[in-house]
């Protein structure tokens, strides 16, 4: 019985073993012409087997490559594109810096505290007051989310405060106002309206037990 670990190695397996074979098959004729023919034939092919790879605006572009690369770069063909380097795929990406500094506040993440940097670096004006004050009620707003049920106003302020560390002061003329009875506030990955979230404002998860216990009682 013939059994895939014995085959040779699939280069793409989005393609399968039939487009790796008829690229080989592709490459043993002769006739440059004919062999030009039949790889755009086999493209169109892989194009139908990987569907997805039509979301990209360049995508025949990519199936040219890959093709390419199933055929191990020495595909002898007139092609609508550049024939890549074995070199171009095997080289390593940029090395992404990140940020070394620890994160003060989990609850809050680190844009809240680029947000935070950057309102405070800019000079006192009514927009710089209206920022803070968005700034404040997208911080209870997560806040609620990881931690406790209400969130007093003092409380995110002063957070701002040690966040910037002094650099920014909430103006004493600004509140956050009462949080909405219907707002709902659910963690990533938890969808709105899941029983068991205490934030849920259709009667499910805390708000149902609450009715229960006082039924009971």
């Amino acid at each position: 019985m013939d059994y895939n670990t014995q085959r040779e190695k699939l280069i793409l397996p989005e393609y399968g073993r039939h487009v790796q074979k008829m690229i080989e098959q592709v490459k043993a004729i002769e006739d440059k012409e004919k062999r030009s023919e039949q790889l755009r034939a086999v493209v169109q092919v892989m194009g139908t087997l990987n569907p997805q790879i039509r979301e990209f605006v360049d995508y025949k572009h990519k199936l040219w490559d890959h093709a390419y690369v199933i055929g191990g770069f020495d595909l002898d063909v007139d092609a609508p594109f550049p024939a890549p380097t074995q070199q171009q795929f095997e080289e390593r990406p940029d090395v992404i810096s990140l940020p070394e500094k620890p994160i003060k506040a989990a609850c809050y993440g680190r844009n809240i505290e680029n947000m935070i940097n950057l309102i405070a670096d800019r000079e006192e004006d009514d927009t710089k007051k209206e920022m803070i004050r968005v700034l404040a009620l997208y911080m209870r707003q997560q806040y609620l989310i990881w931690n406790k049920d209400n969130v007093a106003e003092e409380t995110i302020f002063a957070d701002i405060e040690r966040l910037s560390d002094g650099r920014l002061k909430v103006p004493e003329d600004v509140h956050l106002g009462a949080i909405s009875q219907n707002a709902n506030f659910a963690r990533p990955g938890i969808g709105v309206g899941t029983q068991g979230n205490g934030f849920n404002g259709n009667g499910g998860g805390k708000n149902k037990r609450n009715r229960n216990w006082k039924r009971n009682k």
